[in-house]
């Protein structure tokens, strides 16, 4: 697959027609056809045909980056160096957005393709009528061979070229090897979720290697249950299990995607009762939306596209009030339930049908009455649960035994297909999977579990790692974490300021980081955390670095409601005293009036567990732990809540700064 519109080696680029390569240009372009973009072209090349004299090496135009669903304005491959060029023609300022921008092209290629994983890269952001240039060079604290991007305006570009040629190490870069390399992109789900809704498959922007091929596997796999269920005029519902960041909100969002004709009657939504995601998704996919059309010349009014996009992502809740006002089958003949594991059982449910909608006697658990819902269809539907390990964090949650139970009670003609892994402990299927064994209509298969961590592209086993801190296993966390000790950086400290000055350090462009804690983490108000404090979780993860709101500015706090189904680049964990390590198991704690009060119900201890193995899983590149010293003079902040937990995570061996 080519990703470039326009390549050359350097001396062929200097001797061809300006004329020739716009055309080029123009033909490959997917961009508006716009005279300003040309104009645009016309000067890069004239800038680089005057700085690329002494130069040979290859040069390529508009170099997709498709996990970003943007393209880089030209590559050049010189010597030992990968140059990394964004021009901003007229510009006399250097904005932090532009040197963002560069900075991620760059930390794009050096992650996710092959070719430029060992390379040295040098990024270039070229403002053409800036008077100051900054040349001065300097490699990042993380090892990688990338060096700070550079500023320069358009008469700079031929020495700073030379400067960094002198300054680079490293073998020869054969262009043709580089531009062969395997692009393995490891997408957040935002991005994930914006790349999809632009009509790219799970293929497109997900990693390549052996051990990740199960995300395709998985999607093929429920791909040909639909199309079975609907040849055949039945009803399926299948199970997907998967390690915590496996993709399997990835997998339901593409899932969606694929099946969205409503000609054929294959249309399809994507369910979540996680109230954040849901918003952030919908929201993301908006603003995508509204500026891709505004970039084609075609303005959009942010509400018709937000009332499009709500047809395709869905609350869970406000999918099952509708149907419970209207008795007639839904419009979606496939329905996919993230975080299946999370609703309700049939207590929670009839309270809140009481409460909330008048019905005294409803007698239905959650999945028993969405199942009836599809189950409305006279010919076909399919539903998909996705069920995550562990992920419990509310009271009233039913876990997937109830989903069984429902299947097994009331739907006897349902073709039911099952995760192999379905059967672990932490997925708390239970006894119910006992009662599949007398259905005629059971799979069992391999392919609808995800065991592959997609979430942090560095370091396969951080869940393992988390796990087994959890589950309290010193010597198999010592081991997890020495296998991921050179690729993912995990560091304790009891001081909140380093933690945010390490995050800082660490972030390179937009990389995004933020704080998040316990939702029972109320006495880290000392240290200007509040969880109680109103923070809008849409602000906070999509907003830029100059919005107060956002997670960059560091002042407000995520807690493992807002973070479930997300994930940061960078994160810091504060460890507060309502779950404390002890050598006989955790202690759960919260705190009620002025003081802490033991936590007694084994489901909520299980709860809290749960609120920080989230926690501690949603960082793809690194992250800190703080753990506060307390106050001798304060009691509900007494040094011992903390001491031995800080102890124990020194004895597994993570370092401390």
């Amino acid at each position: 697959m080519r990703r470039e519109f326009y390549s050359s080696t350097i001396s062929k680029f200097l001797l061809e027609d300006t004329d020739k390569i716009l055309g080029i240009l123009s033909g490959n372009s997917d961009f508006a056809d716009l005279q300003s973009q040309k104009d645009s072209w016309f000067r890069e090349i004239q800038i680089l045909r005057n700085s690329l004299s002494e130069f040979d090496g290859g040069i390529f135009f508009e170099y997709s980056i498709p996990r970003m669903g943007r393209r880089i304005d030209v590559v050049l491959i010189i010597d030992n160096v990968l140059f990394v060029l964004e021009f901003k023609i007229g510009q006399s300022q250097y904005l932090q957005s532009d040197i963002d921008q560069v900075w991620d092209y760059a930390l794009d290629l050096k992650n996710f393709h092959e070719t430029s994983h060992g390379v040295f890269i040098a990024p270039i952001l070229i403002a053409t009528d800036a008077k100051n240039s900054h040349t001065k060079i300097s490699i990042t604290s993380h090892n990688d061979i990338l060096i700070v991007p550079l500023r320069i305006n358009e008469f700079k570009l031929g020495s700073v070229i030379q400067e960094v040629l002198k300054f680079a190490q490293g073998d020869a870069i054969d262009s043709m090897s580089w531009s062969n390399g395997r692009y393995s992109p490891t997408p957040t789900i935002i991005e994930a979720a914006i790349s999809l809704f632009r009509n790219h498959t799970v293929e497109n922007i997900s990693r390549s290697d052996a051990s990740a091929k199960n995300l395709l596997v998985t999607s093929k796999c429920i791909s040909q249950i639909i199309d079975e269920a609907r040849a055949k005029s039945e009803k399926a519902i299948c199970f997907v299990t998967g390690v915590p960041g496996a993709g399997k909100t990835l997998i339901g969002l593409d899932i969606a995607t694929k099946h969205m004709d409503k000609e054929k009657k294959q249309t399809s939504v994507y369910l979540s009762g996680n109230g954040p995601l849901v918003a952030i998704l919908r929201e993301a996919l908006t603003r995508d939306k509204v500026k891709r059309q505004k970039e084609l010349g075609e303005p959009a009014r942010k509400g018709e596209v937000f009332s499009s996009v709500k047809t395709f992502i869905q609350n869970v809740h406000h999918f099952r009030d509708e149907c419970l006002v209207d008795d007639k089958p839904p419009f979606d003949h496939v329905a996919i339930f993230d975080e299946a594991q999370r609703a309700w059982n049939q207590v929670q449910t009839a309270n809140f049908m009481k409460r909330k909608k008048k019905r005294p006697n409803f007698a239905l658990s959650e999945p028993e009455f969405l199942i009836s819902c599809l189950d409305r269809h006279k010919d076909w539907s399919v539903i998909v649960c996705l069920v995550g390990g562990g992920q419990e964090i509310n009271v009233g949650e039913a876990g997937i035994s109830e989903w069984v139970n429902s299947i097994n009670r009331s739907f006897p003609n349902w073709h039911v297909y099952v995760s192999n892994k379905l059967t672990d402990s932490e997925y708390d299927a239970g006894k119910s999977l006992d009662l599949l064994s007398n259905r005629k209509s059971v799979d069992y298969l391999d392919e609808l579990h995800l065991s592959v961590s997609m979430r942090s592209f560095r370091a396969e086993n951080v869940s393992h790692l988390v796990k087994s801190l959890l589950d309290r296993d010193v010597s198999e966390a010592r081991n997890n974490l020495e296998s991921i000790n050179d690729k993912y950086p995990i560091v304790v400290t009891r001081d909140l300021g380093k933690a945010k000055n390490w995050l800082k350090e660490k972030a390179r462009g937009s990389e995004r980081y933020g704080v998040v804690v316990s939702s029972q983490a109320q006495r880290l108000k000392p240290y200007a955390i509040d969880v109680k404090s109103p923070m809008n979780p849409v602000h906070w993860f999509l907003n830029e670095k100059d919005d107060v709101r956002s997670s960059y500015y560091l002042e407000h706090v995520a807690t493992e409601f807002h973070v479930q189904g997300l994930e940061l680049d960078w994160a810091c964990v504060a460890w507060d005293g309502d779950f404390r390590y002890s050598g006989d198991g955790w202690k759960t704690y919260e705190f009620r009036g002025n003081k802490w009060q033991k936590i007694k119900k084994e489901e909520r201890k299980m709860f809290l567990k749960n609120a920080y193995r989230v926690l501690l899983t949603r960082a793809r590149q690194g992250m800190i732990i703080v753990v506060p010293e307390g106050d001798c003079e304060d009691p509900t902040r007494a040094p011992d809540y903390y001491d031995s937990t800080y102890r124990y995570l020194l004895d597994i061996g993570f370092n401390t700064i």
